[in-house]
């Protein structure tokens, strides 16, 4: 679970998704692990996630909202035209056929926000805050939907909301962040999951440390002007401090570490095991890679996919598993039209067969991983009923475990070996995502200019200790891995538009802290994306025109 910092210098959020998904996938995935008896998992939680989580959690309790969104929930309004036109465009965002037409009074707030926000007539000041509450009910995972008598009784009103519903409605969303890390920290106490951590701000680590891991997988693959400044200690400094973090807030240090985006490399495996993770994970397709020989392929999966390795490094062993691809692909874009019971069915079979073909094997693990937000609001229900039957069914099967990967690693009693590592991600086993592209390699030099640019203040002691800390703290934002991700000509023009802003405005933070004026080319747009809008999902987005 993951997101880049919305948050910029001067606390205010740019972006409402930080805490829209933890009141519908985080709560809800929560729920599933409380509530049923023989559920496992690892669960992986951003440092930078659970540091905005923190400040919204205060937010709520001294009510001075930075976020626009809930700001306007608040007051019942925007603060002028322009912002109540922006604000439109923010409440259409949401999946269509799971979250919109399912409830008729949001559907029709919801066409006339996309004519507010295409430059149409405006909404209503009743319509604005029907249309404010609808979205949040909307937002909310299918257990509190179910569960909590100030949902039910907000969606059974269906319009007409005054200030006490919005009130009730911002205690409710409070609540509801505000536990995310309590129920988290009491899960992993009760031994039901293994909470582990990923890189600080979630960077791509190989490309941190080496540019040029990148062709190890993709030989032709175009490379940034120059390697980015400082890289190695820069991992160094994003896995020490999640390390600290973690244990700070959950009383132990995590054993394992979910590079950003199953993102390895020899050089990062043996900083991983430098700063004490014992486990790490990736795709299969970084494996398959690894496990060629010559031009014979890697052979059957069955062989090779379901056991994790110990891969030497310079700093000691660390133990690395593999993703099932088409297993964890399943549940992330092929099930969610399907018959919960059928999907389940599906799914337990293979896992079925997969022991079948495997029983002489001595340490037989299947990995299946995905991310914690995006899967879920494509699914009926945010896959309410599906991981459910999911969990119930595997959690009291008689010959397949639900476990963690440290527990797994504990009945294991020697782990076989892998030689090599050929650097890839779960994206295909390559790094394409964010590097290669002339607007990722644009970007890629921006940020290694405000480095080159950082390293020169530090070294000058022009920065006094807290200057320093509020430095690196900018810095680390910028090295997250989302920017990269879409910048591109490929992908869609609005949240290409939206995240390079953000990029661009973390790094005119950054120079404003060091002191320095920041370059004219950081007003001018990394990417301007020209492919096809995406119709669902939480970067739904139907405008070619900027609603601001």
């Amino acid at each position: 679970m993951h997101q880049p910092s919305y948050r910029t210098a001067d606390g205010e959020y740019r972006e409402p998704w930080v805490y829209l998904h933890a009141i519908k996938d985080y709560a809800d995935m929560a729920w599933h692990l409380e509530h049923v008896e023989g559920a496992r998992a690892s669960v992986s939680l951003s440092p930078l996630l659970l540091e905005q989580l923190d400040d919204y959690a205060a937010q709520f309790a001294d009510g001075a909202f930075r976020d626009p969104l809930l700001r306007a929930l608040q007051r019942g309004d925007a603060d002028a035209p322009e912002a109540r036109r922006n604000l439109s465009y923010m409440l259409c965002r949401a999946n269509y056929e799971r979250m919109v037409r399912r409830y008729p009074s949001y559907e029709r707030l919801f066409h006339l926000a996309e004519t507010a926000a295409w430059g149409g007539a405006p909404l209503s000041p009743a319509d604005l805050v029907d249309t404010l509450v609808w979205y949040h009910l909307v937002w909310f995972g299918e257990a509190t939907r179910r569960d909590d008598r100030r949902v039910h009784a907000l969606i059974s009103k269906a319009g007409g909301f005054d200030a006490s519903d919005r009130a009730t409605l911002l205690a409710l969303i409070g609540d509801l962040v505000s536990d995310i890390g309590a129920r988290y920290r009491a899960l992993a106490h009760a031994g039901r999951i293994e909470l582990c951590t990923t890189p600080y701000s979630h960077p791509i680590l190989p490309l941190l440390i080496d540019f040029a891991t990148a062709r190890e997988s993709r030989p032709q693959t175009p490379l940034p002007s120059a390697s980015y400044p400082g890289g190695p200690q820069r991992v160094d400094a994003q896995l020490a401090s999640a390390r600290a973090a973690h244990a700070a807030r959950f009383g132990v240090a995590p054993a394992g570490c979910w590079p950003s985006e199953g993102g390895i490399s020899v050089r990062a495996l043996e900083a991983l095991r430098r700063n004490g993770f014992v486990w790490a994970a990736s795709g299969e397709v970084v494996l398959a890679n690894s496990v060629r020989t010559g031009d014979s392929g890697a052979g059957e999966r069955a062989r090779y996919l379901y056991t994790p390795y110990a891969v030497q490094t310079d700093a000691g062993p660390i133990a690395c598993f593999f993703r099932d691809d088409d297993l964890s692909d399943r549940i992330g874009f092929v099930y969610a039209p399907w018959n919960a019971g059928d999907a389940v069915d599906d799914l337990t079979r293979t896992l079925e067969s997969i022991a079948a073909k495997t029983q002489h094997d001595r340490a037989r693990v299947v990995t299946i991983i995905l991310d914690g937000e995006n899967a879920w609001e494509h699914y009926a229900q945010n896959a309410f009923e599906f991981l459910n039957a999911l969990y119930r069914r595997l959690g009291s099967h008689e010959r397949l475990r639900l476990t963690t990967f440290s527990d797994a690693l504990a009945r294991i009693p020697e782990l076989p070996q892998l030689d090599r590592i050929v650097a890839g991600s779960w994206v295909f086993g390559t790094f394409e995502t964010w590097v290669g592209d002339p607007d990722k390699n644009r970007g890629w030099d921006l940020l290694s200019d405000a480095k080159r640019a950082y390293d020169a203040t530090i070294a000058s002691g022009a920065l006094d200790e807290a200057g320093q800390a509020r430095a690196e703290m900018l810095l680390r934002r910028c090295e997250s891995s989302d920017w990269f991700w879409w910048f591109g000509g490929y992908n869609p023009p609005a949240p290409v538009r939206d995240f390079e802003r953000l990029f661009r405005r973390h790094l005119r933070d950054l120079y404003s802290a060091l002191g320095l004026p920041a370059p004219a080319q950081l007003q001018k747009p990394v990417s301007i994306g020209t492919g096809a809008p995406v119709y669902d999902g939480v970067m739904r987005q139907v405008w070619q025109a900027d609603p601001a």
